[in-house]
């Protein structure tokens, strides 16, 4: 039945007549009759709906709108019950709907700045939650370490497995490539000085002081402190972690000690891997570019290397191996219980991970170079 809405001036007082189905498909039509019939005097008359139709949300919208609270209620008793009820609870919709209040826009300048603002405020945060984590690693660590019923030597056995030995073949295969990469770069920079032997010197020097455990670290932190992240996250996730918690166990000791020993243990041994692989890519190239056979290149490394580089690319790794252990066990800690928050927090403990790493080697370098070592 078409729709209509009329304003019948013929009775006094004047009477709006309303008839047919009042429904979305006859929406765009009745908006504008409505419309067009508030700007006539004596709309404010009173309803007849004895011809109303069928009704729907989109037609009882337009009625509350057309006809507000007074009328609707004089009118009310010509209706069937169910459109009684939908004609009220549109009318309150549309009495509680507020338009958004919109913030006025603050300069570019402004916005930049408060991003630089939340941005600085929140890696102050992080930094202050890393450090309180670390010290809850050493207080925990310090109270179970005269406790040799309590050392979980399996698990840490396990962890070494897969951050260690596992993540040996990528570690030796890329410390390769990069050594005989810098080898074959330094041997061309130096040929224009005839001084290609210290080719030897070059490759020694960078990866022993630098490049092993530099590559060795990074490799750690996108590879293990993502998977401590994954692990402890979605047992934070399955709440797991409560559980432990309500067995009166200490997440600490049981998910964060032995990933954070193990990672003090492969870290060193993978750097040490790092350090023998890189010499040799550095050695082949040198045998095959530069005609240095293996014995000259054992020779010049033993006279000009000292064992105090050996020492000092060796000593930045039990460090790095806590810092990337216990950032990635933080992270997984932080998840809030999604897959989703598991994959932010993954990505976050690989970034600050490499970030940190990257940042404390250039400390420990400018301080290595001041002291002469």
């Amino acid at each position: 039945m078409e729709p209509s809405v009329t304003l019948d001036t013929r009775q006094h007082p004047p009477r709006l007549r309303i008839a047919g189905d009042w429904t979305l498909e006859h929406y765009a039509r009745l908006r504008r009759d409505s419309e067009r019939l508030r700007e006539q005097p004596g709309v404010g008359a009173q309803a007849d709906l004895h011809q109303l139709g069928r009704l729907d949300t989109a037609g009882a919208s337009l009625l509350a709108e057309l006809l507000g609270a007074e009328r609707l209620a004089h009118c009310s008793d010509q209706l069937p019950e169910a459109s009684r009820a939908l004609l009220a609870t549109v009318y309150r919709s549309l009495q509680d709907y507020r338009i958004p209040h919109r913030e006025p826009e603050q300069p570019v300048l402004v916005q930049l700045l408060a991003r630089i603002g939340r941005a600085v405020d929140t890696l102050w945060q992080d930094m202050l939650q890393l450090l309180g984590f670390i010290g809850l690693i050493l207080a925990t660590l310090g109270a179970r370490l005269f406790q040799p019923h309590r050392w979980r030597i399996t698990p840490v056995v396990a962890h070494i497995e897969q951050t260690g030995l596992d993540a040996a073949p990528i570690v030796a295969l890329l410390t390769f490539l990069v050594g005989a990469v810098v080898a074959f770069l330094g041997a061309t920079v130096l040929a224009d000085f005839g001084a290609t032997v210290f080719t030897v010197d070059l490759v020694a020097f960078s990866f022993l002081r630098e490049f092993a455990v530099l590559l060795t670290a990074i490799l750690m932190a996108g590879r293990t402190a993502s998977a401590f992240t994954a692990q402890i996250g979605s047992m934070k996730a399955n709440e797991e972690v409560d559980a432990i918690r309500t067995l009166g166990l200490n997440p600490v000791e049981l998910l964060v000690l032995p990933r954070v020993l193990a990672l003090l243990v492969a870290l060193p041994l993978l750097t040490f891997v790092a350090m023998v692989c890189g010499m040799v890519g550095g050695a082949v190239v040198c045998a095959l570019s530069l005609d240095i056979p293996p014995a000259m290149f054992l020779s010049l490394l033993h006279s000009d290397i000292g064992v105090q580089h050996f020492l000092v690319g060796l000593l930045k790794a039990p460090f790095f191996a806590f810092l990337i252990a216990a950032i990635g066990c933080l992270e997984g800690f932080k998840v809030s219980g999604s897959a989703e928050s598991v994959g932010a927090h993954t990505t976050s403990a690989v970034v600050q991970s490499i970030f940190v790493v990257i940042v404390l080697d250039a400390l420990a370098a400018l301080f290595f170079m001041e002291m002469g070592w």
